[in-house]
């Protein structure tokens, strides 16, 4: 059986294969879906992504798949590490962060103004897999960036360098790295923060992706993975923030939420309401991605029930405390039995409630000569329409609509969070990804096969 694309997720534990035909028709189709154990250990992650497609193969019942596109999202082997050093912490170095993490990035450090030596021995010691140097406006100060960029280029370290700061310094960044002989892995991008109170992070963003793509054969397991993957790799949260902007295009503002095993990822595509912008302390991004890397249901499940304590959830779930403490000590991936499913659906309302609350904004009263004035700060979700439910949680547990509803009930009155007019999606087919990076390719059969997993 033969397939115009398929698209694989890369995963740090498990790689799927997602199957694609009729894609240049009105009426694209989603086949079916193989999976396998990621094999980063082995050394090359394609000996897991061959297994996934015999999967699929067994799964779709024919001897063979074939293709004529393979195209990848990637999270494998920690997925895309980035370190930011910008000049000002709330300014450039923001923006910076901003950028990378819609890109689909793990950021692992952020630095505001010069590199101190124990940031220099942090950067060595996480090994990035992309350094991102932002830091003036543009015509304003220059000195920051080139001291920080005079470091990186020499750190004993082969790794790609973003600069995305004051238009001014790119003749003598690029001299920079020429004389040390690195030339070649130097980006040189818009700046993300061309003027006061305005960001420009889409460009660094995209240069992110083009360098995570380049570079990827380089990270532990991938040497291997451009011998299958003839197409697009992607970072996998950036895929979701790709097709959260292409959805926005079509039905308007949206929330993406995303509860893994280890993070819940918030993906927010708003303009947000004029009533607000006008009392915004600073700019955000239109499209804004947070990651709580302490909220997941499987990896990091301690936490979350921490954050509600056992004798709440023993009330709650009408448990006894033995029945808390064994579904603690015994927590499976996947739930089976009933109990379990209950535990985890409070486990994921809490990561939803949790994160949703962390990345939407709010007010906050300022004293100045005159009196208070009620002001706003973070990012603005109350023109959000829909809120969209992937990953395994929230595409799997029985109440995973109702879950999400909890997100506008949970203000209590100064978040700027989605109002309970706000309309609840569900990716059916756990695609989301996928259609990501297809979107890349074929936006329109990417969008025609959203709207069908949504059920729109």
């Amino acid at each position: 059986m033969k397939f115009d694309i398929l698209v694989a997720e890369i995963g740090s534990t498990t790689t799927v294969v997602n199957a694609f035909s009729d894609l240049n028709t009105l009426d694209p189709k989603f086949v079916g879906q193989g999976q396998s154990p990621t094999t980063v250990k082995e050394d090359d992650v394609t000996i897991g992504l061959s297994k996934a497609i015999e999967d699929l193969a067994h799964n779709l019942g024919v001897e063979k798949v074939e293709y004529d596109e393979l195209i990848a999202t990637s999270s494998a082997a920690g997925g895309l590490k980035m370190t930011v050093h910008g000049l000002v912490y709330d300014m450039t170095a923001k923006a910076a962060k901003e950028a990378a993490l819609g890109a689909g990035a793990n950021i692992h450090l952020v630095t505001a103004g010069r590199l101190r030596r124990t940031d220099v021995k942090r950067i060595t010691e996480i090994k990035p897999n992309i350094i991102l140097i932002a830091g003036g406006v543009d015509h304003g100060e220059r000195d920051t960036a080139l001291y920080n960029a005079e470091v990186i280029a020499g750190l004993e370290m082969n790794v790609p360098v973003i600069y995305a700061g004051n238009i001014d310094n790119h003749e003598e960044i690029i001299e920079i790295f020429e004389e040390v002989g690195k030339r070649d892995l130097l980006y040189i991008v818009e700046n993300v923060y061309p003027k006061i109170d305005m960001l420009n992070v889409e460009p660094t963003r995209k240069v992110i992706q083009d360098a995570f793509e380049e570079h990827i054969i380089h990270a532990p397991g991938m040497s291997h993975v451009r011998e299958m993957v003839n197409g697009p790799i992607i970072p996998t949260p950036g895929a979701v923030m790709e097709a959260s902007k292409v959805l926005k295009e079509e039905i308007g503002d949206l929330v993406t939420i995303d509860v893994g095993g280890a993070t819940t990822d918030i993906h927010s595509v708003t303009e947000g309401s004029e009533e607000v912008s006008r009392v915004l302390l600073a700019p955000e991004p239109v499209a804004k991605r947070t990651v709580e890397g302490d909220l997941g249901v499987y990896v990091n499940m301690l936490n979350i029930v921490e954050l509600i304590g056992e004798e709440k959830l023993q009330q709650q779930l009408e448990f006894s405390a033995d029945q808390v403490r064994d579904l603690v000590e015994n927590h499976v991936p996947i739930p089976k039995t009933e109990a379990q499913f209950k535990f985890v659906e409070r486990l994921t309302k809490e990561a939803v409630i949790v994160s949703a609350n962390r990345h939407a904004g709010g007010y906050r009263d300022l004293f100045k000569g005159g009196g208070k004035k009620s002001m706003a700060e973070g990012k603005d979700l109350t023109s959000v329409k829909y809120i969209v439910g992937t990953g395994g949680a929230l595409t799997r547990l029985p109440n995973r609509v109702n879950i999400i509803k909890e997100v506008p009930l949970s203000n209590k009155g100064h978040k700027l969070l989605p109002t309970i007019q706000v309309e609840v999606l569900i990716d059916n087919d756990y695609i989301m990804a996928s259609l990501g990076v297809l979107s890349k390719e074929n936006k329109e059969a990417a969008l025609l096969l959203m709207k069908k997993s949504l059920k729109i």
